[in-house]
């Protein structure tokens, strides 16, 4: 067994006064530093992963703005792998089944935001790739969302997706119970 972690979209827009806020992106984001933390130490791959939109009019992580940066809490240090994407899965259009292939990866690790989108989109590729695939339920976030009238709150949106992928595309876990398969 080889893991990969792919922190997901962690990026300033996300969180209090950016341009699409989510539900809980600040004890997310320092559940993803612990996972971030605990791979550097073992040595384990890890890439962090940064949404662009290309389009003009794109409503957040508009290239070269603040907003589309990856947050301080998980910034990658010097070496580390950052991919760029453009779709909400990450390894649409990127190298980034290559890349894990290239390094004997078996288990994935996908932590970040949104659960409800980009977190959702890249945990089914991983898995429909062959992966086996873990989610670090506690270090995900999501936003409210509207459903005709009714808005569903973030953490209920967050726990759907988790319960969703939990069935039967991945192992849903907490950062503890993934970094305690490593020492």
């Amino acid at each position: 067994m080889k893991r990969a972690l792919l922190v997901i979209d962690i990026q300033k827009d996300y969180f209090p006064g950016g341009k699409m806020e989510l539900v809980g992106t600040e004890a997310a984001s320092l559940r993803a530093r612990e996972l971030l933390e605990g791979f550097r130490k073992n040595g384990e791959e890890l890439i962090h992963v940064q949404h662009i939109f290309q389009a003009p009019n794109a409503p957040f992580f508009v290239a070269g703005t603040e907003g589309a940066e990856i947050h301080p809490n998980v910034q990658p240090l010097p070496g580390e792998r950052l991919l760029v994407k453009h779709h909400a899965n990450s390894f649409k259009d990127t190298p980034l089944q290559q890349w894990l292939r290239e390094r004997d990866v078996t288990d994935v690790v996908i932590c970040g935001m949104m659960t409800s989108m980009c977190v959702d989109a890249a945990t089914r590729a991983a898995a429909d790739l062959g992966f086996n695939t873990y989610v670090a339920a506690d270090a995900c976030a999501a936003p409210d969302l509207r459903s005709g009238a009714e808005i569903i709150p973030g953490r209920t949106v967050h726990n759907a997706f988790l319960a969703a992928l939990g069935s039967l595309v991945a192992r849903v876990e907490s950062t503890s119970e993934l970094l305690s398969r490593r020492g």
